[in-house]
């Protein structure tokens, strides 16, 4: 069995978020078209490093999509190192391609209450739930009533399924209180069903992407 496979078959690959499967699985054909072939052998040869930084680099006119296939060939080796299957990981401290500039993303206080004075109980909850949580999207919108325990808020993340217990802030703390609980889910529509992905623009343009939350969380 080759050491994609069985990083493949193994904990370390089966227990990560589903869509983080599949991103990694993306990745993970490009490396098998790539370096199928390749003897286990070969990866201790010091000109191995050199090799893969080449095929890094044939994306570099795309350096967000080189980092990541990087990124999943460093984990795949980095378990191979960790089952005794090679003595060294020769993708360790790659460095990055990709510099990002969030300038342009970062919500300022004037955008947060321009969003603030003209949004609906439910978009209100939902922003100011990601202000004040710091969490991402998906886990907001799976988080149920009962994750909080006033003053605090419980959840396990999706990602690395690690369990946080965080402080409630009082202006979060005092719209929990006095929202109407529709459902078991904190964030609902009006009729109490579950909330959608969601994303909102700057100073009251359309929403443009599923990333917004994420830009939310850097302000905190």
């Amino acid at each position: 069995m080759s050491v994609i496979a069985r990083y493949k078959a193994a904990p370390e690959f089966t227990k990560i978020a589903a869509s983080t499967r599949r991103d990694y699985l993306r990745y993970i054909k490009l490396i098998e078209d790539e370096f199928a072939d390749l003897p286990i052998a070969a990866l201790a040869d010091r000109r191995i490093r050199g090799d893969f930084k080449s095929w890094r680099d044939k994306y570099a006119n795309t350096p967000r999509k080189a980092d990541l296939a990087w990124t999943v060939l460093a984990r795949i080796l980095s378990f191979a190192k960790d089952r005794g299957i090679i003595a060294s990981n020769p993708c360790e401290r790659g460095g990055r391609l990709y510099v990002a500039d969030r300038r342009d993303k970062i919500w300022t206080e004037q955008d947060i209450a321009a969003v603030l004075s003209v949004a609906s109980e439910e978009i209100r909850l939902a922003l100011i739930l990601a202000l004040w949580s710091g969490q991402r999207q998906g886990d907001l919108l799976r988080l149920p009533w009962s994750a909080y325990e006033s003053p605090h808020i419980r959840l396990r993340q999706s990602q690395g399924g690690r369990r946080v217990v965080m402080p409630a802030g009082t202006p979060l703390r005092a719209l929990l209180d006095d929202t109407k609980r529709r459902g078991p889910l904190i964030l609902t529509n009006t009729l109490g069903r579950p909330g959608r992905l969601m994303a909102f623009g700057r100073r009251g343009q359309r929403p443009t992407n599923g990333r917004a939350f994420a830009t939310l969380r850097f302000t905190t």
